[in-house]
C-alpha cells in the first residue's frame, strides 16, 4: 500500500497501520492479487490519501477459507466466551475511538464532530449491545406437543457470512455486518467499498487485538464486479448480507439464488417527512434540516420529501430555506464545519444533474449549486430546497443520495400518508404532528420499516432497522438482527423408545 503523503499526521495519525495492504485475511492485513490498484481519496481536497492492491477473486477464495476453517471453533464457543470477546472488543474500540473518528472523516469528508459523536460512538455501543447479545441465543423450551414425543428448538449459526457494505457510514456498516454475525457464533468476510476500506481494516485488527481469534474477521476489499459477485456466489457462503442500492441489491439476489443463500438486504429508501397541520412548525423545520442533510444527505433515511399539509406549507419552506442558508460548509476537520462534501466528484455531479433536471419543472428555493472558491476542490454542494415539483417527477421518486430537499403541499390527512407511501421505498419515515391520534395513525399507515414522530433520524441498538417494499429484508441492530444470522432446528426425542415401532406399523402394517 502508497502513501503519497498527503494524509498528514494530525488528520490521520493511525495510517502508517496499512503498510502491509489493503486486505484483511486470517488475522493479519495482506496485499490484493487483482494486478489493480485503487485510491483512496479525501472527497474535500480531491487528494490521494492511500493506495492499494485491489481484492481478486483469489482473495476472496483465501479469506472464505480462512472464515470455514475458524468456524467450528468460533461456533464451538460458549455464549459467555463469544461475549467476553465482544466485551473486550468494544473496550480496544474505546481505546481507538480519535484514530477511527480521523479516518472515517478523512475518507468519507464527514464532518470530525459526527464521527466523533455519532458514527465512533454508535459502533462501540452496538459491540456492547452485541457482547450482551450473545449470552441470550436460545431455542424455546421443550415440550411434548406430539404423543410420546419431546420437541424443542435449536438456533445454530449458519456458517460463513458473506456481507457487503457501502461507503457513507463503513465504520457503522461494518459493525452492523460483523457484529450480529459473530455474536451468533458465525464467521465473516466483509467486502467494503473500495472507496472507503480504512475504518473496516481498523475495525479488523481491533478485533484480533481484543483476542478474537483469526479468521473469525475477515476483510477483502475489490470491486463489486469481482471481489462482490464472488462472494456473494461462493458456495462456501451460507449467507449474504448486502447494503447498497435497490438496482445492486437484485443483482445480488439473483446471484445468491443459484447457491439458495440466505439474504439479507437493506436497500436505498427516500423517506417520507409529514407535517400535519398542527405540528410545531419551528420544530419540523429544525427537523427537515437536520435529517435532510444528516452526512450530506447520502443516508438511506436522510429525509427527502417533506409533506407538508397547507397552511403550514409557505411558513415551513420560508423556515427551512432559511435554515438551510445557515449551514456551514468546510474542512471535515475544522471545528465549525457543519456540512462536509460528498464522497466523490462524481457522486456531486450526480445529485447536481438531479436538481439541474428538476429546474424545468420545480423551483430551487434555495442552493442548487457547488460553492465556489477553496472549496470547489472538494466534492461539495450547497444544502438545496426544492418546491413545486410533481409527486411523479425524478426528484420526488428517485433516490438522489445528496443534500436536497423536496417539498409539497397536502390538504387532507388521508392525501399526506398516500402521498408518503407513494414510491417503491418503505425504509423510514416520520411524521410530525401535536395529536397523538393523528400522528399514531401516520405510525399505522405508513409503510416503512421506522417512523419517527417529532423527530427524525436517530436510531438505538436495542431497536431494528430495515425497510419494506424495494428497501429490502431483514434488519440491523437489535435481537432481531440477531436471529437473522442464525437458522432454527427442530429436534425431536422419543420417550418411550416403542414410538417408531408403531409409527412403522401405522403406515405398513404388522409384518
Amino acid at each position: 500500500m502508497h502513501n503519497p503523503g498527503n494524509a498528514t499526521p494530525d488528520r490521520f495519525p493511525a495510517e502508517e497501520r496499512f503498510a502491509e495492504g489493503g486486505q484483511y485475511i486470517a488475522g493479519r492485513l495482506t496485499r490484493g492479487t487483482s494486478g489493480r490498484t485503487h485510491a483512496v481519496v479525501d472527497p474535500a481536497s480531491g487528494e490521494e490519501v492511500l493506495r492499494y492492491e485491489l481484492a481478486g477473486t483469489a482473495d476472496v477464495d483465501r479469506a472464505v477459507a480462512a472464515a470455514r476453517e475458524a468456524f467450528p471453533g468460533w461456533a464451538g464457543a460458549t455464549p459467555g466466551e463469544r461475549s467476553d470477546a465482544l466485551h473486550r472488543f468494544a473496550a480496544v474500540l474505546a481505546d481507538r475511538a480519535e484514530d477511527f473518528a480521523r479516518a472515517e472523516s478523512l475518507q468519507c469528508g464527514k464532518p470530525l464532530k459526527l464521527s466523533r459523536e455519532f458514527d465512533v460512538p454508535g459502533t462501540i455501543d452496538n459491540t456492547a449491545f452485541f457482547a450482551g447479545a450473545a449470552r441470550l441465543l436460545q431455542g424455546q423450551s421443550a415440550g411434548e406437543y406430539s404423543g410420546d414425543h419431546t420437541s424443542y428448538i435449536r438456533r445454530e449459526p449458519i456458517g460463513v457470512v458473506g456481507s457487503i457494505a457501502p461507503w457513507n457510514y463503513p465504520l457503522q456498516m461494518a459493525a452492523w455486518k460483523v457484529l450480529p454475525a459473530i455474536a451468533a457464533g458465525n464467521t465473516i468476510v466483509l467486502k467494503p467499498a473500495e472507496l472507503t476500506p480504512l475504518t473496516s481494516l481498523l475495525f479488523a485488527q481491533a478485533a484480533t487485538d481484543a483476542g478474537i481469534p483469526d479468521g473469525v474477521i475477515n476483510i477483502v476489499t475489490g470491486t463489486g464486479r469481482e471481489a462482490g459477485e464472488h462472494l456473494v456466489g461462493h458456495p462456501d457462503v451460507g449467507m449474504t448480507s448486502f447494503t447498497g442500492s435497490t438496482a445492486v441489491g437484485k443483482r445480488v439476489a439473483e446471484i445468491a439464488t443459484a447457491t439458495v443463500k440466505r439474504l439479507h438486504l437493506e436497500l436505498g429508501g427516500k423517506a417520507p417527512f409529514v407535517v400535519f397541520d398542527d405540528a410545531d412548525v419551528e420544530a419540523a423545520a429544525h427537523g427537515a434540516v437536520a435529517g435532510a442533510l444528516i452526512n450530506t444527505g447520502q443516508d438511506c433515511t436522510a429525509a427527502t420529501r417533506a409533506y407538508v399539509q397547507r397552511p403550514l406549507y409557505d411558513a415551513f419552506v420560508e423556515r427551512t430555506a432559511a435554515l438551510m442558508e445557515t449551514v456551514r460548509l468546510g474542512d471535515p476537520f475544522a471545528a465549525g464545519t457543519d456540512l462536509g462534501p460528498l464522497i466523490s466528484h462524481a457522486q456531486r455531479d450526480r445529485v447536481a444533474g438531479f436538481v439541474e433536471r428538476a429546474r424545468a419543472y420545480a423551483r430551487v428555493v434555495t442552493g442548487g449549486e457547488a460553492p465556489e472558491g477553496e472549496l470547489a476542490k472538494g466534492a461539495y454542494y450547497r444544502p438545496t430546497l426544492i418546491a413545486g415539483a410533481a409527486q411523479d417527477s425524478e426528484v420526488v421518486q428517485s433516490e438522489i443520495f445528496g443534500p436536497v430537499l423536496v417539498v409539497l403541499p397536502f390538504d387532507t390527512d388521508d392525501e399526506g400518508i398516500a402521498l408518503a407511501n407513494d414510491t417503491p421505498y418503505g425504509l423510514a419515515a416520520s411524521a410530525w404532528s401535536r395529536d397523538v391520534y393523528r400522528a399514531n395513525r401516520a405510525t399505522r399507515e405508513i409503510k416503512a420499516g421506522c417512523v419517527w414522530v417529532n423527530d427524525h433520524i436517530p436510531i438505538i441498538s436495542e431497536m431494528p432497522h430495515g425497510g419494506y417494499k424495494s428497501s429490502g429484508c431483514g434488519k440491523d441492530m437489535s435481537a432481531y438482527s440477531f436471529e437473522e444470522y442464525t437458522q432454527i432446528k427442530h429436534v425431536m426425542f422419543d420417550n418411550t423408545a416403542v414410538a417408531a415401532k408403531d409409527w412403522h406399523r401405522t403406515v405398513f402394517g404388522d409384518r
